[in-house]
């Protein structure tokens, strides 16, 4: 269990904590101050009697209840604004999927049959028959990411993204920039999120690895990953061309985002992955603490004001 921030550069908020502090201390002085300045220490005798010691009389209080308020409000407050969450693993009934699907030219590749693109399609369309309690998201990926469809619980408008992809035009595989755009997607989700990620190749355009890990990471979402193809690989378009499989960066976005990495090689070992992915209950979650820190943050200003005018008021 930890506590991470969606968004953690409004941290920074933070330093004015301090600043509220030296400046309730730089009042609290001046207002004393100005109190012994214009004090009635005659009528003040006459309250405390001839034995009464003047120094014992407070003219002006510190009001420290009121500035530990003050200073949780506006924490609260920020770590609102900062979008905090509370990650925890935990066993799901309901899940929300996005399903990232490599379509470079290289998936046309026919070791696995009929081709990469193929089995990897249908394989998907298999998994979605068998989720339930679920919602899906498609897109695919070559050079750059493109949505197919938004995630939603109509899986037959899922099925039909998932027919109609085909090889992008744009070259490169950006597996960085596919990652991030399906944690995009999920942001909004409020069940448990997993992107399923079907690649051939290694990430050699946009986003990198590690920064494509920290945004899922951020956002309390688990990758897996499947690499496609046999080890001696496969022709495609009538060339020569080998496509590499990155398995150590997939491995690594799977180990850092809770899931796991898959090799296959077949239709088979497609249909174990997305079995074994479908079968796993527990999962990383999240826990949106915005939604309960906001108003709290704006409850205790409201107390803070109804004391400061009543209680803690301050006389002339």
């Amino acid at each position: 269990m930890e506590i991470a921030f969606a968004n953690p550069e409004n941290l920074w908020l933070l330093i004015s904590i301090p600043v509220i502090i030296i400046t309730h201390f730089f009042v609290f002085g001046f207002l004393k101050r100005r109190a012994m300045r214009f004090a009635n220490f005659e009528v003040i005798r006459r309250i405390v009697g001839p034995q009464g010691n003047i120094a014992n009389v407070h003219f002006v209080s510190s009001n420290i209840p009121l500035l530990l308020l003050r200073i949780l409000a506006l924490a609260l407050l920020i770590f609102a604004a900062a979008g905090a969450q509370l990650r925890y693993t935990a066993r799901v009934a309901s899940q929300s999927f996005v399903i990232a699907i490599d379509a470079s030219a290289s998936m046309l590749a026919n070791d696995v049959a009929p081709n990469r693109l193929s089995a990897a399609k249908d394989s998907a369309l298999e998994f979605v028959n068998k989720v339930s309690e679920a919602r899906v998201g498609v897109i695919d990926f070559s050079g750059a990411a493109f949505v197919k469809q938004p995630i939603t619980d109509d899986m037959l408008a899922v099925k039909s993204a998932i027919k109609a992809i085909e090889v992008e035009n744009v070259g490169g595989t950006a597996i960085g920039e596919a990652i991030i755009t399906a944690s995009n997607m999920l942001t909004q989700e409020y069940q448990a999120k997993t992107i399923i990620l079907i690649t051939d190749g290694q990430n050699n355009v946009g986003a990198g690895i590690g920064e494509a890990i920290e945004h899922a990471s951020a956002n309390g979402i688990t990758v897996y990953t499947i690499g496609v193809g046999t080890e001696s690989g496969g022709s495609f378009i009538k060339t020569e061309l080998v496509s590499k499989l990155d398995e150590d960066s997939l491995r690594k976005i799977a180990n850092y985002t809770g899931g796991s990495y898959f090799r296959a090689g077949n239709m088979e070992d497609l249909r174990r992955a997305y079995d074994s992915i479908l079968l796993t209950k527990v999962r990383k979650t999240s826990l949106n603490l915005s939604n309960i820190l906001l108003p709290a943050g704006i409850l205790l200003i409201f107390i803070e004001w109804a004391l400061l005018n009543t209680r803690y008021r301050t006389l002339p």
